[in-house]
């Protein structure tokens, strides 16, 4: 299996990091993909890369919600940096979020346009955080639509049009806790998607899937997510692991 949204390096971790990394790959799970925040995490993201060299792979960009008046610049100078000196599997997690404050909204989409044009130049793919946002992120990725933009709309929780309409602009979907919720909604038009078009994520510590919703999420539950994709799919574990698996090697350039 492979999380292709967890954030390994996140407080919630500091007691017991190693531990719940082992105990997930020990589940099964391969390989982590590590969404960057801002300039704060950056550090203890990429040591967990150096520590865990063939199952770690950090992100580099900036989250929405950091996307702040007096700093935003200054994050986006520091993630060139980075991105001219050493190769990563993706830019992300970047995007808009309308929740927490809808008045940096400006800021937002011009700090999105621009880590999308570097993702253009160096022909990576984006990984998406939209919450609240859906018209604003799709108006965005029309107005830069280019063969080269793809990408992760990472834990979709939109609907079916908004799920047909982020595939046909050639992104795929991160399915993780939410699809085992009551009220998540997405599991009762999952099965109208193919599953060539969906990755795993886990999202942690955030979003814990059913029977621990609520609580801190780690990456070894990733197979509670593979178990309701079976119910949803009708295909047994190992094929919903291989195409998930597949479906992300192919957009991070495995």
């Amino acid at each position: 299996m492979i999380d292709t949204h967890t954030h390994l390096y996140s407080e919630e971790f500091d007691e017991d990091r190693t531990e719940m990394i082992k105990r997930a790959i020990n589940k099964g799970v391969t390989e982590f993909y590590l969404p960057a925040i801002d300039s704060d995490s950056h550090e203890k993201m990429l040591q967990l890369e150096t520590e865990f060299p063939n199952h770690i792979f950090a992100m580099m960009g900036l989250h929405p919600c950091y996307v702040k008046p007096e700093t935003w610049e200054k994050e986006l100078e520091i993630i060139e940096n980075y991105l001219n000196k050493r190769p990563f599997p993706a830019i992300g997690e970047i995007g808009i979020d309308l929740y927490w404050d809808k008045s940096t909204l400006d800021i937002q989409i011009k700090a999105f346009e621009k880590q999308i044009d570097w993702a253009i130049e160096r022909d990576l793919p984006i990984v998406i955080h939209t919450r609240e946002s859906f018209d604003e992120t799709f108006e965005v990725l029309e107005r830069k639509k280019h063969p080269k933009l793809r990408g992760i709309f990472h834990c979709f929780s939109g609907n079916l049009e908004q799920a047909k309409r982020a595939i046909d602009l050639n992104f795929l979907l991160g399915i993780g806790g939410v699809v085992t919720f009551k009220n998540g909604k997405i599991d009762q038009f999952l099965h109208e998607i193919p599953l060539e078009k969906i990755v795993l994520e886990t999202d942690s510590p955030y979003l814990a899937p059913v029977p621990h919703r609520g609580k801190r999420n780690e990456s070894s539950y990733l197979d509670l997510v593979v178990g309701k994709l079976v119910d949803i799919y009708k295909k047994d574990f190992t094929e919903i692991d291989r195409i998930t698996s597949e479906n992300a090697h192919k957009i991070f350039g495995k």
